[in-house]
């Protein structure tokens, strides 16, 4: 069993709580996360990331207790002082959900998506609310929903390069989603692809499909392993008619992750023009198992299997 240390520095009492929550002891661990707290603030400098990661163990502590309310505002105060971090996004919404505060729960896992598309525990906890949503507040659930936060590139950027920099948190994320063989890109690939992408995301505002295209190109040779570069491009070079090219990236995309519903989607819809009916209907039936209630993919199908 761990021993609680005399030394009362934040550092040693932080690890004493890590200790203890290993070992299943969370009420133990929460106590010293608490001290430790204590011992940030009285120093007077009150580092925000410090406190963060204190914050957000505790409440992953209060979390395995069961004590959902406690663990929700851990995380908010958490979210205060560093926003838009990962774990307390996913700690956060755990305790929502099981307080049945589906729609809540739903806007963390899908701000820690928009953080990073790559987080299995925030696709399933996405995919679950959609289906409870559905079910609480039928077909509209999504005009019922808080707003989403925008997430400022910076901070994409900045996990990205988290990533990039850590094979075995790249290798965590991967679980629940394909195995990749392309090798995590460097930071400052990370970056120009990022910034590739943006000025792609431009151009398909502007209507410019092929200079997006183009863009995405250049973004996916810094960064083979961005889902959302695959689908946007999907979707340009369906816009361009380049069906069996849309069917190649979406492929890639669900390589990464295989219930992506943008890759789905845009994967039927060449497949439709293609005149590939029966691979149309059965991308459209998974996709339909993750969001029931999707209109856009209702409609196709029901288009589709009068064509049959």
């Amino acid at each position: 069993m761990p021993q609680k240390r005399r030394s009362q520095s934040w550092t040693d009492l932080k690890q004493a709580g890590n200790e203890y929550f290993k070992t299943g002891q969370y009420g133990e661990a929460a106590a010293l996360y608490s001290q430790a707290i204590k011992e940030v603030e009285k120093s007077g400098k009150k580092n925000s990331d410090d406190l963060s990661i204190l914050y957000s163990n505790r409440a992953a502590s209060y979390l395995k207790d069961g004590n959902c309310a406690d663990c929700v505002k851990d995380c908010t105060v958490s979210l205060e002082l560093v926003p838009f971090g990962i774990k307390p996004l996913l700690r956060r919404a755990a305790a929502y959900e099981a307080l049945e505060r589906y729609r809540l729960a739903y806007v963390d896992y899908k701000t820690a998506l928009l953080v990073d598309n790559n987080i299995p525990a925030a696709v399933d906890g996405t995919n679950r609310m959609t289906k409870v949503l559905t079910e609480v507040d039928g077909p509209s659930w999504r005009e019922k929903l808080p707003p989403l936060p925008t997430v400022p590139l910076a901070v994409r950027e900045r996990q990205a390069q988290a990533q990039a920099s850590s094979p075995v948190a790249a290798a965590a994320q991967q679980n629940g989603t394909r195995a990749t063989s392309k090798p995590a890109p460097s930071q400052e690939a990370v970056k120009k692809a990022l910034a590739l992408k943006e000025e792609g995301n431009a151009f398909v505002k502007k209507g410019e499909h092929k200079k997006a295209i183009e863009k995405y190109t250049q973004s996916l040779k810094h960064n083979p392993t961005e889902i959302t570069t695959y689908t946007n491009r999907a979707l340009c070079y369906i816009s361009v008619k380049q069906y069996k090219e849309a069917v190649r990236d979406c492929d890639e995309a669900l390589g990464l992750d295989s219930s992506n519903i943008k890759a789905l989607y845009r994967r039927a819809q060449a497949y439709k023009e293609l005149k590939e009916h029966q691979s149309c209907v059965e991308d459209l039936s998974r996709l339909l198992r993750v969001e029931p209630q999707n209109t856009a993919a209702l409609n196709l199908l029901q288009e589709v299997q009068k064509r049959k």
